[in-house]
């Protein structure tokens, strides 16, 4: 309790006396923090607001979080703008869609001639769309493969077989006249070979070589072998020539020998037996007749060998492509086959969409009607 007494130096002294109670001995004093009051900062002064530096933040504070909130209202409104808006046409097209469907419905129904008791598709002759008009259109493609072009593709296949297998015989044919014409002007040609060496040969078994120098290399640039009988007068003319009473160029011996050769003179070597010109020409004929008989002999060879060789040749060449034919020819057919199934395929797919279609509208037009 505070009691005031006035001394001699007359001014006020203030006492506390505390009074002993059992009451509060338990009391303890609490340090009281010191705040500002609303009254100290004298509130209704606008210049202590804008100087105030915790104002200030207070302030800038609260204007940050209200943006930031306001911000994120704006993004949450704006999906939801959106989402309603998608909402909203989408009701906007089932409505849209529902109408239209209705009043297709009417307009089909108000120009389809059916039986609805016999359960048949009903025939719509309103103007169709571009999706009905396509699905008409490959509807017909696949009827007309799957029943126009599969029946056909074996006929075409068989005419193809019988094509080609017509052909063979026929190139076969061709192949083996070539060959045996390839075969007889090469026999020919080489009888003709085989003649003149079979000539040189004998003349020089005979010793006409020694006669007439170069005889030989004549007859191998001759034309033919025959061309041997062309040289009787040279024979005969180079004989007197080198051959004379005394044995002349070539000897005694050697002239003897030629003379027998040729049939001039005996086997004794002493007598005579034929003209010079009877003989030569004797010797000559048969040289040319051994000389033929040996042509033909190695131009048959020769002509047997070569036509077998190019029959065999051009057989084998003719089997290939009547190989490659066939084979092209079924892979043909094999690829049309799998395009007119696909088609086919495409076609009863098509067909099985077009009659479910048909009975949904046949179903709308009969809930239509009641």
């Amino acid at each position: 309790m505070k009691v005031h007494y006035i001394n001699i130096s007359l001014f006020a002294l203030p006492l506390n006396i505390l009074v002993y109670n059992q009451r509060n001995h338990n009391n303890t004093t609490l340090n009281t923090q010191t705040k500002r009051s609303l009254c100290e900062c004298e509130l209704f002064e606008p210049a202590n607001y804008d100087n105030d530096p915790q104002m200030k933040e207070v302030m800038d504070n609260f204007n940050k979080q209200t943006q930031q909130r306001f911000h994120e209202y704006d993004e949450r409104m704006k999906t939801t703008r959106q989402k309603c808006k998608e909402q909203c046409d989408e009701d906007i097209q089932k409505i849209i869609l529902k109408d239209k469907l209705e009043k297709e419905l009417m307009d089909k129904f108000a120009t389809l001639h059916t039986d609805i008791q016999s359960d048949a598709i009903p025939t719509c002759i309103c103007e169709k769309s571009v999706a009905d008009k396509m699905e008409k259109g490959c509807l017909r493609c696949g009827g007309v493969l799957g029943g126009g072009i599969a029946p056909s593709v074996g006929l075409l296949g068989g005419i193809g077989e019988a094509a080609i297998s017509a052909w063979k015989p026929v190139a076969l044919a061709a192949a083996k006249k070539a060959a045996i014409a390839a075969g007889i002007e090469a026999g020919e040609a080489a009888g003709i070979e085989a003649g003149k060496k079979l000539v040189i040969q004998l003349l020089q078994h005979f010793h006409i070589d020694k006669l007439v120098s170069g005889i030989c290399e004549k007859i191998s640039s001759a034309r033919h072998y025959n061309e041997v009988l062309n040289f009787v007068e040279i024979i005969i003319e180079r004989r007197n020539a080198m051959c004379g009473a005394d044995g002349g160029t070539l000897g005694k011996d050697m002239c003897t020998k030629i003379g027998i050769k040729l049939g001039t003179l005996k086997p004794d070597g002493i007598n005579p037996n034929l003209p010079d010109r009877d003989a030569v020409t004797k010797v000559l004929n048969g040289i040319a007749g051994k000389a033929k008989t040996n042509a033909e002999a190695a131009e048959a060879a020769k002509n047997s060998t070569l036509t077998a060789e190019i029959t065999e040749q051009q057989t084998a060449a003719i089997n290939a492509t009547y190989t490659s034919w066939q084979i092209a020819i079924t892979a043909s057919v094999i690829a049309i086959l799998i395009i007119v199934l696909i088609m086919v395929i495409i076609y009863l797919i098509l067909r099985y969409r077009r009659k479910k279609k048909m009975k949904k509208k046949l179903q709308y037009i009969k809930l239509l009607e009641e």
